[in-house]
C-alpha cells in the first residue's frame, strides 16, 4: 500500500512541476487518485451527492465542468472528503492533487473567459421600482404603492434581484403601463395645495361596532379608548379612527396632529398574564394612516406604516404632538403599540378571577356585552384614553410642488420646452444621457397625443409615461460599447454608477454619483471607493442591509410559518417578529459602521435588543422599562447566545412555527453559514419516513432515520449542526428539555471527526472555519451586488476580495469596498 501511494504521489508531483506534463499526464494522475480514494462512493456503483469521479472530463470545456472541478478542490481543501471513516490519503498527496486540479481549473477558466461570458439583462424588482419612481419623481411613497398588482418577484438562492430569475410577462408589462400612469398623474396632475386648515375633534368618539354599546353606556363616547395592540386577532380597540374625519386630508403634505391623551391603569391589580403586556413599561401612543377605500378604519389595512410614537404619562392628561406626512384621502388612526395581546377574552376572565372586586349583582354575568360594560365601569382596565384631537395642515406646502420642480424645472411649463423637459427626465430615468433617437421616440408619443386632441401638458405627461415604460428605465443595461475587446467587458461609468446605487441604496444614482459618472471620474478606483463610503454612510444604505439579510439569511420568509399563538403568546403580544428582524439589521449595520470583522456574525458576545426581545433572551434588566421600546446594545455573559446563531430572527425563520427541526436548522446552517448546501435527495430515496416507533427524542427519531442508508450520507452533515440549536425553541427562547420533559442533547460530531457539546462549542468550530464563512459571505454579497449568479469563472474575483481583507480578519466595510472594486462588479 505504501509503495502504491508513493507512485501516485510521485506522478502528481511530476505533473505539477512540468507544464507540459500537466497538460498530458494530469487527467491520468487525477483519475488514479480518485480511483484510490473517491470512486468507491462516486463511481459506477454509487454516485453520492450526484458526483461521479471516474468520468471527469480530460479538459474543462464548459462552466459546469469548471464548477465540478472547483467543488472537488474545495472539498479536499476543507478536509471534508474523503470522510473520516474512509481510507485517508497522505496530506502531501492531497496537496499535490489540489495543486494539479487548481492548475487545470485556471487553464479552463482562462479558456472560458476568452470565449466571452453571457451578460444577464436584469430588470428592476418591485422594491427597486418603488424606490426609483419615488426618487425620480420626488414622491413620498409611504402611502403610495403603484405596484400592488405586480406579480411577486421570483427569487433564486433567496435573492429577489437575480436577472435570470426575474421574468417579464405580458401581465407585468400591462401593470408597468398602469403604474406609469399613476405615478405621473400623482406627480403632475394634482391641484395646487389648499391653505392650511384646522380640524378639531372633541367627544362623540365612536370607534367600532363592538365598542359602541359599552362606550355609550360607560362614558357616552366622551373618549377614544385603545386597549390592545394592532396585531390582535379580535381587533377590539386596537385602532382609534376618527370616523368623523373618514374622508381624510384634502391634499398630500405634512400635517401637525395634536392629541390630548393619558395612560390609564398601567399599574392595575390584575395578573399581567391576562393582558400579555409588560406593566413596567410606560404606555406608547402611535399614529398610522388609514383610508376608507381599503376597508373599515378599525381593522388592519395593507398600507399602515407607523408615522410616529410617543410615551404617555400615567394618569395625567397632556397634549402630544406629531408631525406626519399624509397622502390625500388618508386619515390618522391611533394605536397602542404595547397594549394587550387581545382584550376581548379578558372581560369574563377578570370577572371570574376577581369577582369580589365587583358589585355582587354583577359577578355572575355570562354575556360578553354586559361583562364588557361591567369591567369598563367598575374595573381597572389598562388602556389609553384620548380626550381631544386637533389636525392642522397641509404645512409648508409650496407651489409648484417638489415633483413639479423636479420634472419641469424652475420655469413654468411651455410647449416649446417639451423636448428639453423630456431630455432631462430621460437622462435621470435611464440613469445615463438619453440618445437623440430615444428622445425622438418620446417626442413621437407627444406628437401623436397632440393630434388626438390632448393639450400640450397632457401630451407631455404621456411622453413621461412612455419613458417609464421603456426598457432603458425598467432594465439595468449598459448599451455603451468600445472598440477594445477586453475593455468592452467593463461597465461604462453610468452603468457602474447604477450598479453601485442599486447595490447600496436599491434606487437610482443621486446627483453627486451621477455627476461622477458624467465626468468619468467614477471609473478611477479612488473615486469609486469614495462614493462607496459616502453611500454606505447614508441612512439610505439601510436598504442594502435589509435587502442583503432578506436574501442571505432568508429573513424575507420570517412570518411565513408563524408560531402558534397559544404556545408563543409573547411573540404576538410583544411584536417580537418586527423586533427580531430589527435586531439583525442593527447588528449588521453596526458591523459596517465600525468596520468590524464579519467573524462577529459567528462569535459576537453582544446584540441589539429592546426590552421584549431582551426578555426573550433572559436579559430583561438590560433594557430599563422607561425605554422598553428602544433598541440598545446588550452584552451576554454566556457564549451560547451571541452572533447570528443566537438571534431570534434566524432561530424563528429556521423553525416551522410549531416545533423545531434539527434537519431544517442544519440545512439552514449548511446553506447560509458554511455555503455548502446539501444535495437534494436522490430519486431512489423512498418517499416514506423510516420507522421511528419507540423514539423518545428528536435525536432518537433522527438516529433511526439515519439507519436508512439512503439518508445517512447527507444527514451525517446536517443533523449535528441542527442538534446544537435544539437548545432554542421555535422563537429562539432557551430551553433544556422538550415538552414532555425529555432532556435535550445538543452535542454532535462533524463529518471530519470534530466534536462539540453545545452551540457554544459549535460556534468555536465555525470560527476555525472562518475562511470558509468569509468565502460564502463574499459570494453572497457579490451575487447580490451584481444581480446575477456567481459562477466558477468569478473565482478570481472572490479570491482577490478575500486576499485583500484576510490580513485584518475580514472587516465588513472593507469587504464591501473590495466587492465594488472587483472585476466581477465592474464588468458586464
Amino acid at each position: 500500500m505504501i509503495r502504491r501511494v508513493g507512485q501516485v504521489l510521485a506522478t502528481l508531483v511530476f505533473t505539477v512541476a512540468s507544464g507540459f506534463a500537466a497538460e498530458t499526464a494530469a487527467p491520468h494522475a487525477a483519475q488514479q487518485f480518485f480511483a484510490d480514494y473517491c470512486v468507491k462512493c462516486h463511481g459506477p456503483e454509487k454516485q453520492k451527492a450526484e458526483r461521479r469521479f471516474d468520468q471527469l472530463p480530460a479538459a474543462i470545456a464548459t462552466p459546469d465542468h469548471l464548477a465540478e472541478f472547483q467543488d472537488i478542490i474545495d472539498q479536499l481543501n476543507l478536509g471534508e472528503m474523503p470522510p473520516a471513516e474512509e481510507k485517508q490519503p497522505p496530506r502531501a498527496a492531497v496537496s499535490a492533487v489540489v495543486a494539479l486540479l487548481t492548475q487545470q481549473a485556471a487553464a479552463g477558466r482562462a479558456h472560458l473567459a476568452s470565449t466571452g461570458g453571457q451578460t444577464v439583462l436584469r430588470r428592476l424588482n418591485r422594491r427597486e421600482y418603488l424606490n426609483t419612481v419615488g426618487d425620480l419623481l420626488g414622491l413620498n411613497m409611504l402611502m403610495f404603492d403603484p405596484t400592488t398588482k405586480f406579480p411577486r418577484d421570483q427569487t433564486a438562492q433567496h435573492m429577489d434581484n437575480i436577472g435570470d430569475a426575474l421574468k417579464t410577462s405580458g401581465y407585468l408589462l400591462a401593470q408597468y403601463v398602469e403604474a406609469a400612469d399613476a405615478v405621473v398623474e400623482k406627480a403632475l396632475a394634482q391641484p395646487p395645495p389648499p391653505a392650511p386648515q384646522t380640524w378639531r375633534f372633541t367627544g362623540n368618539f365612536q370607534q367600532q361596532p363592538e365598542l359602541r354599546y359599552s362606550h355609550g353606556r360607560v362614558q357616552n363616547f366622551a373618549y377614544m379608548c385603545l386597549y390592545e395592540g394592532r396585531h390582535s386577532e379580535s381587533h377590539e380597540g386596537g385602532y382609534g379612527p376618527l370616523l368623523a374625519f373618514a374622508q381624510g386630508v384634502p391634499a398630500d403634505g405634512w400635517y401637525e396632529i395634536r392629541v390630548r391623551a393619558e395612560a390609564k391603569n398601567r399599574q392595575h391589580p390584575y395578573d399581567p398574564r391576562i393582558f400579555g403586556s409588560d406593566p413596567a413599561a410606560p404606555f406608547r401612543l402611535g399614529v398610522v394612516p388609514g383610508n376608507i377605500k381599503f376597508g373599515a378604519l378599525h381593522l388592519e389595512q395593507p398600507v399602515e406604516p407607523v408615522l410616529g410614537e410617543v410615551t404617555l404619562p400615567d394618569e395625567k392628561v397632556e397634549w402630544q404632538t406629531f408631525r406626519v406626512w399624509l397622502d390625500r384621502g388618508f386619515t390618522p388612526r391611533f394605536i397602542f403599540p404595547n397594549g394587550a395581546l387581545a382584550i376581548r377574552p379578558t372581560y369574563n376572565r377578570i370577572l371570574r378571577q376577581y369577582a369580589k372586586d365587583f358589585p355582587a349583582e354583577l359577578r355572575d354575568l355570562r354575556g360578553i356585552v354586559e361583562a364588557r360594560v361591567t369591567v369598563m365601569r367598575h374595573g381597572f382596565l389598562p388602556h389609553i384614553r384620548i380626550h381631544e384631537v386637533e389636525i392642522r395642515g397641509p404645512l409648508d406646502a409650496a407651489a409648484p410642488s417638489a415633483s413639479h420642480r423636479l420634472i419641469l424645472g424652475d420655469q413654468p411649463f411651455a410647449p416649446e420646452r417639451t423636448r428639453d423637459i423630456l431630455t432631462t427626465f430621460a437622462r435621470r430615468a435611464y440613469r445615463r444621457p438619453a440618445t437623440a433617437e430615444e428622445v425622438d421616440r418620446l417626442m413621437a408619443v407627444v406628437a401623436r397625443r397632440r393630434t388626438e386632441g390632448r393639450t400640450p401638458e397632457e401630451a407631455l405627461r404621456d411622453g413621461l409615461k412612455a419613458a417609464l415604460c421603456s426598457p432603458a428605465f425598467l432594465y439595468l443595461a449598459d448599451p455603451a460599447r468600445t472598440t477594445d475587446a477586453d475593455a468592452n467587458r467593463r461597465l461604462s461609468a453610468h452603468a457602474l454608477a447604477a450598479r453601485l446605487s442599486y447595490f447600496l441604496w436599491s434606487s437610482m444614482p443621486d446627483t453627486e454619483l451621477a455627476r461622477a459618472a458624467d465626468t468619468g471620474e467614477l471609473l478611477t478606483p479612488a473615486v469609486l471607493v469614495a462614493q462607496t463610503r459616502r453611500l454606505l454612510a447614508s441612512p439610505r444604505a439601510d436598504a442594502f442591509v435589509a435587502g442583503l439579510l432578506d436574501s442571505w439569511l432568508n429573513l424575507r420568509a420570517l412570518g411565513d410559518m408563524p408560531p402558534d399563538r397559544a404556545a408563543f403568546t409573547a411573540y404576538y403580544a410583544q411584536n417580537l417578529q418586527d423586533a427580531m428582524k430589527r435586531e439583525t439589521q442593527l447588528f449588521t449595520r453596526d458591523l459596517i459602521d465600525r468596520n468590524a470583522s464579519i467573524v462577529r456574525f459567528l462569535d459576537a458576545d453582544y446584540t441589539f435588543a429592546n426590552r421584549p426581545l431582551a426578555r426573550l433572551y433572559g436579559h430583561e434588566d438590560a433594557v430599563p422599562p422607561e425605554a422598553a421600546h428602544a433598541f440598545r446594545r446588550i452584552t451576554f455573559p454566556s457564549p451560547r447566545r451571541g452572533g447570528l446563531l443566537g438571534q431570534g430572527s434566524v432561530l424563528t425563520v429556521s423553525a416551522n412555527g410549531i416545533e423545531t427541526s434539527p434537519v431544517i436548522r442544519g440545512v439552514w446552517l449548511l446553506e447560509n453559514i458554511l455555503g455548502t448546501p446539501p444535495a437534494p435527495p436522490p430519486d431512489n430515496v423512498p418517499a416514506i419516513d423510516p420507522d421511528v416507533r419507540g423514539a423518545k427524542s428528536m435525536r432518537e427519531i433522527l438516529g433511526k432515520h439515519r439507519d436508512n442508508p439512503a439518508c445517512f450520507e447527507c444527514h451525517r452533515k446536517i443533523d449535528p449542526l441542527g442538534f446544537a440549536l435544539e437548545s432554542f425553541d421555535p422563537i429562539g427562547a432557551s430551553r433544556s428539555t422538550y415538552a414532555k420533559g425529555v432532556r435535550i442533547d445538543t452535542s454532535g460530531e462533524l463529518p471530519n471527526g470534530q466534536r462539540f457539546d453545545d452551540v457554544a462549542g459549535l460556534k468555536r468550530l465555525l470560527v476555525e472555519r472562518k475562511v470558509q464563512f468569509a468565502r460564502m459571505l463574499t459570494e453572497r454579497v457579490l451575487t447580490y451586488a451584481c444581480g446575477r449568479r456567481i459562477e466558477a469563472l468569478d473565482r478570481p474575483s472572490v479570491d482577490a476580495i478575500l486576499a485583500a481583507t484576510q490580513p485584518n480578519d475580514y472587516p465588513f466595510r472593507d469587504l464591501l469596498e473590495q466587492v465594488v472594486l472587483s472585476d466581477a462588479f465592474r464588468s458586464r
